[in-house]
């Protein structure tokens, strides 16, 4: 049985805060917290949902045995898991370059490229590519080839899955987890409901057959950034992202940053996520670019994201926010639309809603999901309601605690 949620929340938050604590520090070496037995079960909770487990068992100095073989398990997982994802990619790159087919990966893959993460430290739910629109019927083919099925499609992606194979359900990473494959054609993301396409800065200036780079490190942060605006605004950013970030930003110059300036819209979605990082990740990001960004922000997105925290963006805020990401709307038509969309939703985000279900571990077998739009509507006015996704996290740490140490 699951504790009062108000403990669950309450841990949740402080568990969130202080794993982000843990991580940033250059020199990790707090004293180990003196949690409940249910504490540490949501940190690992906490650990697995937003990605840094195995980040964790190379830098936390926390001495708790439960806590390290969790983390060291973990990392063992990653980086069996990572293995397999490196020989798929070498497939794609032989398969791409027979086909003449110019392929970028993208984010995860192009992070472990640069040298930032070793195998084992990154976990990748998947891999995620880009193709030019004209290429995607070749792609689409040359991944039916090497045995993938499409499972279903979003506005931003494809999704495809091997045709053999199941999700593994429990905690965290598993190594024999199927590896998917998101195929894009544009780099895009709905804040909230105005799309913000940077596609333009992230191909390759001179693409070759086969596997490509970015054109540069500040189109790779463009991508991390607008990726993770996309999650602030959805509530869903994981600490992963941050940290992805912050090692990026540590490599770069102050010429790097200017390619967050080079599209004719200024990127007035990069200072929340910037303002984050700096938050845990002290002396990051430089000043210079926190100065122009004020500019571009508008000013109640500038003003909300100066109180923002981890905690209250992503999975580890226990409760469904109605209008999550509203102050991402840059018009009063924005806002219309956006609670237009929220009462009544378009078919297409029906349709996803239906495909999540139908695919997603942690949506199957819940009520919530699939009960009448208008229901769950008097249900956010009259109580708060759980999400589905941290439950399914807390849940699997509960059930699969390690022994007492």
């Amino acid at each position: 049985m699951l504790p009062p949620l108000n403990i669950v929340k309450a841990g949740l938050r402080r568990t969130t805060e202080a794993l982000a604590v843990e991580l940033a520090l250059s020199r990790p070496g707090g004293a180990t917290p003196p949690w409940s037995e249910i504490e540490w079960q949501l940190a690992a909770a906490v650990a697995a949902a937003h990605g840094v487990s195995p980040l964790l068992s190379q830098c936390s100095t926390w001495q708790r045995p439960s806590w390290r073989r969790f983390l060291d398990s973990q990392r063992e997982h990653v980086e069996l898991r990572h293995r397999r994802i490196v020989t798929l990619l070498q497939r794609i790159d032989a398969a791409a370059r027979a086909a003449g087919l110019a392929v970028l990966p993208l984010k995860g893959s192009a992070l472990h490229a640069l040298g930032l993460y070793a195998p084992g430290e990154r976990p990748m739910a998947d891999i995620d590519l880009l193709v030019r629109e004209s290429d995607a019927a070749a792609t689409i083919a040359l991944l039916q080839e090497l045995g993938y099925v499409e499972s279903f499609v979003q506005w931003k992606h494809r999704v495809f899955k091997p045709a053999e194979g199941a999700p593994v359900p429990g905690l965290g990473e598993h190594r024999d987890t199927p590896v998917n494959i998101e195929l894009h054609t544009r780099i895009q993301e709905r804040l909230p409901v105005s799309t913000v396409d940077i596609t333009g800065r992230i191909h390759p200036r001179v693409p070759q057959a086969g596997l490509n780079d970015y054109p540069s490190s500040g189109a790779l942060m463009s991508h991390l950034l607008l990726h993770a605006a996309g999650n602030i605004c959805g509530r869903s950013l994981r600490l992963l992202h941050l940290h992805d970030i912050s090692l990026l930003a540590t490599r770069m110059v102050a010429a790097d940053w200017d390619a967050l300036w080079e599209a004719a819209e200024p990127p007035w979605w990069a200072l929340p996520p910037l303002r984050l990082v700096a938050r845990y990740y002290r002396n990051a990001v430089p000043e210079a670019v926190f100065a122009r960004l004020e500019r571009d922000c508008p000013r109640l997105l500038r003003t909300v994201s100066r109180r923002q925290t981890l905690t209250r963006v992503s999975c580890s805020e226990l409760w469904l926010h109605a209008l999550p990401g509203i102050e991402w709307s840059r018009s009063v038509g924005e806002v219309g639309r956006y609670v237009r969309n929220r009462v009544r939703p378009t078919e297409e985000a029906i349709r996803e809603r239906a495909d999540m279900v139908r695919t997603q571990l942690w949506l199957q077998d819940q009520s919530w999901v699939t009960t009448n739009h208008v229901r769950r509507i008097l249900t956010w006015l009259t109580r708060p309601v759980p999400r589905m996704d941290t439950l399914y996290a807390v849940r699997a740490a509960l059930d699969s605690a390690a022994p007492a140490p």
